[in-house]
Parts: structure tokens; sequence; C-alpha cells
């Protein structure tokens, strides 16, 4: 039923409400139907986003990624009105408002005498946390965006129009305090938000607003300090940890994990749209799949992100498979060499590529959120179907936030907590700590932590705010061509020979930064076309 929802209100979402049968006034109850009332929230409704936009958008466009057939539009920054991403995540960030904003407006009006008021509000608060979520990606990656609260008053309502960025960052801070003061401190259900939930992303989005209508080395203190102020509560209060193995968050076992503080919740054998589909794309062959999927064979690491990884960088076969690489915990189907025409299953050895006399792969290709067969999974994967949570926020990034903050507008810091934060993430990673850290140390961190988890883009808007030059030159020099990949071994490889082959730069200007708004909107919202206007209080 609610598949059915979200597909009527993602073709116009600015027109009508969403039609969903959970408005009945017997519903909303009890406790359990008010977690049921905002289950959604954790999966169906970010699906659009998740399934292709938010690798496509987060990886292609910040830099991470190359190919020559699969999201090259995002990758060379040629994304335009009709590219697909572009309006399956403006839709799904829609989705997420419009079903946030039902679930809020439905718990306030029908919330029966039985419901705790530990659960209402709660949920009201899960309404509000999601819609925050959910507008910062729309500011970021639009700009000016319609607040909308209300899908009812939209009826009628012909002058719906876009609210200033200033007003929109202002509608995203006041919707996660709320959040932060309402949401208990232990998740009600497993995977559930939390206050640090709330409170780790206000962290991150009072940094980025601190740098909205500012110039370079001059963000706003004040934003700059509350986000230190916040990552440091999560910090010390919430129990949460990083987890001693970095690779060991990309199983699906490990998911709810004691680092994990928003991530969305799958299943593999729910409804479509209820379940994790990246691995479909993003895998380089269905021998690791077990299904006609694992598309991702012309996809891969550009060139720009493997010379930022050291060789003794673990977060690198986390993220992206080299030649020679093993995995024990995935395994791949392959030709028996003593009898054709059968296959045997192994431990995933990365293979290389015979090309005529040569041996060298042309991909380094994905590994984050691929997770296997069934076999690899209790059987918990199925063609373009797992339950690997989607990270949307991790205590490492909660930490280099921290760092961030405390920084602040100076060149460099050595202050203790925030080198202390800082290095526990790159000690897991097996490098060395630093004695002090810059900015553009903080952002080198953050696209080696978070490289394939869609955030490498949202860094960049971040630097963009307060620093467009230098945000337009990192994207302009990142070379996302052509080259050749050699083990030292074809198993077990521990080192690898990377030469370039065909550069390729794309270039940006600030006409081309922000992502256009869908042409389908357009034509049928036109006053997305008209100057924006505060929103009002």
């Amino acid at each position: 039923m609610l598949l059915g929802i979200l597909t009527g209100c993602s073709k116009s979402f600015l027109e009508r409400p969403p039609e969903d049968a959970i408005v009945d006034a017997n519903f909303y109850k009890s406790d359990d139907q008010i977690l049921a009332g905002t289950a959604p929230l954790y999966n169906v409704v970010w699906f659009a986003y998740n399934d292709k936009a938010s690798h496509g958008i987060g990886d292609g466009r910040g830099g991470n990624l190359m190919s020559g057939s699969y999201q090259v539009e995002n990758i060379r920054l040629q994304t335009t009105d009709v590219t697909g991403e572009v309006y399956s995540s403006w839709t799904s960030f829609f989705n997420v408002i419009a079903q946030s904003n039902l679930a809020i407006n439905n718990i306030e009006k029908y919330a029966g005498p039985a419901v705790s008021e530990t659960v209402k509000k709660a949920g009201i608060a899960e309404g509000r946390f999601m819609r925050a979520v959910a507008y910062s990606f729309l500011v970021q990656n639009w700009g000016p965006v319609p607040v909308i609260t209300n899908n009812n008053a939209l009826l009628n309502d012909t002058s719906i129009s876009r609210n200033t960025v200033e007003s929109v960052w202002e509608f995203i801070i006041r919707d996660l305090h709320y959040a932060a003061d309402n949401l208990p401190n232990a998740p009600l259900q497993k995977g559930r938000i939390t206050r640090w939930s709330a409170e780790g992303m206000l962290a991150k989005m009072f940094l980025t607003r601190a740098g909205v209508g500012t110039s370079a080395g001059a963000r706003r203190k004040t934003d700059l300090d509350s986000a230190a102020y916040f990552a440091e509560r999560v910090i010390t209060n919430s129990g949460a940890s990083l987890m001693s193995n970095y690779e060991d968050l990309y199983l699906m076992k490990n998911n709810n994990n004691p680092e994990s503080l928003f991530s969305l919740q799958w299943k593999y054998d729910g409804d479509w749209g209820t379940q994790n589909s990246v691995q479909a794309f993003l895998a380089y062959g269905s021998e690791i799949t077990g299904f006609a999927d694992g598309w991702g064979g012309d996809l891969g690491a550009s060139l720009d992100i493997m010379k930022k990884y050291s060789v003794l960088d673990k977060r690198r076969k986390a993220t992206f498979m080299y030649p020679g690489d093993h995995y024990s915990y995935i395994t791949q189907q392959i030709d028996d060499p003593n009898n054709p025409g059968k296959k045997i299953t192994q431990q995933l050895q990365v293979p290389w590529n015979s090309v005529g006399t040569e041996r060298y792969n042309t991909r380094a290709w994905v590994k984050k959120y691929v997770v296997g067969r069934p076999e690899d999974n209790d059987g918990k994967v199925t063609q373009q179907h797992t339950e690997m949570n989607t990270y949307m926020l991790r205590l490492a990034d909660v930490y280099l936030t921290y760092a961030e903050g405390v920084l602040a507008n100076q060149a460099a810091t050595a202050d203790a907590q925030a080198l202390k934060y800082f290095n526990a993430v790159r000690t897991r990673a097996g490098l060395a700590a630093k004695t002090t850290i810059t900015l553009d140390d903080i952002y080198n961190e953050r696209r080696l932590e978070f490289a394939m988890e869609g955030q490498a883009w949202y860094d960049l808007v971040r630097l963009h705010y307060f620093d467009p030059a230098k945000a337009l030159s990192i994207m302009n020099n990142q070379d996302k061509g052509s080259y050749r990949i050699v083990p030292n071994a074809a198993q077990n490889a521990t080192s690898w020979t990377i030469t370039s082959d065909v550069p390729a730069f794309y270039p940006v200007t600030e006409s081309n930064f922000y992502l256009p708004y869908p042409a389908a909107e357009l034509s049928a919202a036109p006053n997305l076309r008209k100057p924006p206007v505060p929103y009002q209080f």
C-alpha cells in the first residue's frame, strides 16, 4: 500500500498530499501503532535516492568514481535536468518530507490516551529529524527549495515558491533541535534514532551552515562552536564507539553496530523499495552476487582518489577492490579447471585480466556495500536485494566534525582533544598520528574515511559555501581518466603499480556546480523559477 502511495506523491508532491490510509482516526492508538507509522521513514522513502543517486551524486560528482558507461553524466560533471539521478533524488527527498509531515500531523491529531508521552514525542521527533535530513540534501544540491510542513495546505495553493538558502538551513536546525530534545537517549527499537543521532546531525549541520553567506577563512564562529559542542556531547554521552576493524563496518552481520548513529534499515525479503539494492549496481560481476545482477564491471575508483591511499591504509581494501585482493568472507564461482562446464566456489581472489601479452586491470572495482552471495550472508541476499544498512551518520563522522569545529578559522590546530579524535580515525586505518591538523588534512581524511558512502560531494558543497574558488579548483583537478593497475601477485597481492593511461579532467564552474531542477518539476511547478523568499517561521 505504501509503495503505491509513494509512487503517487513522487509525481506531484507540490500539488497534492499522499493519500495514506493510515490517516484513519482508528490508527495511532497505541505505542506499537506509532512505531509502525514511522517505520517507513527508515527505508522505503529513501529508496530512490539510495538506489543509484547516493553514489552517483555523492561519489560520482564528488570525484571518487570513473566509468565509461555508468553514472557518466555525474562523474563528468555534466549532470542535466533530465539526468536520472536528479529526478530520483529530488522526488525521494520530497517523499521523505511528505511522509514525515504525514506522520507528524497524524500523531499530533490522532494519538490516543493509551499512547505514552515518550513514544508520542519520539514519533514526532523522528518525523522532524527525517524531514531535516532530507532538506539538508535538497538545499546542498539545489540551493533554494520550497519548505513544506503541511501537505494538505498544498491542495489549492498555487503560490508555493522556493525559500532562501539561509531560511532552509534555519528550518533544518530548528527541526533537529526539536528532535534532540524529544528523542530518547536509547533507541526504542534496534536501529531507531536517538537523541545522540539528532545531536550528531546537529553538529554536522552547524558545521556546514557556518559557511553560508561567508567568505574564505571567515566561517561563522558561533556555528563552528556549536558544531564542536554538539559533537563533543555525542562523543562523551552516547556510548557509541568506533569499530576496531574498519572493514567490519561493511558486513551485514554488523548492522546497527556501536559506531552507527543513524542508518537506513533494509530488508532483503520485503516489498520492492524496502531493500538495499546498491550491490546490484556496484558489484563487478554475477559470480560474486549469486544472481543475474552485479552490473558494476565498468565502474571503479577514480585515479584521483587512488593516489590518496597509502599502501598502509586499511580503508582502501574495504572500499575498492584491487586485482589480487583476497576477501575471505565473500565467495565467488569460477570455472572448474578440471571439469569443463562445471563451476567451483572459492573465497574471493579479485581477478586480473589478460590483455594481449600483458596482465592488468583498468578498474579498481567498488567493494563497499558489496556483501556477496546468499551463502556469505545467512541467505539474506537475493537479486537486487540485501539487508546491508546504509550509513547516514557514523561516530567517525562526529569525531572529524569535532576536529573541524575546533580548528574553526585557524590555519592549523594542535588542540589535544581535536587531535585525539582525528587521530582515532587515522590510527584505526593503520596510519600514523599527526601532531597538528589543517582543513586540508580533515578534508582528505573525510574523503578516504567516507568514500562510497555518498559524502564526498557534500564535503565539497560545505567547502564551496565559504571558499568556492578552492572547491572548484579541487574538482577541476580530479583525474577521472583511465589507468592500468598491476598487482605484485595474482593472489594475496601486497603492492600495486598504478599508471595513468588517458587522463581526463572535467570542468566545473559556478554555472554547473549545483544540480539543475528536474525538468519534470519545472513544468509542473513553474514557481520554482521565481526568486526565493524567506520562509516565515
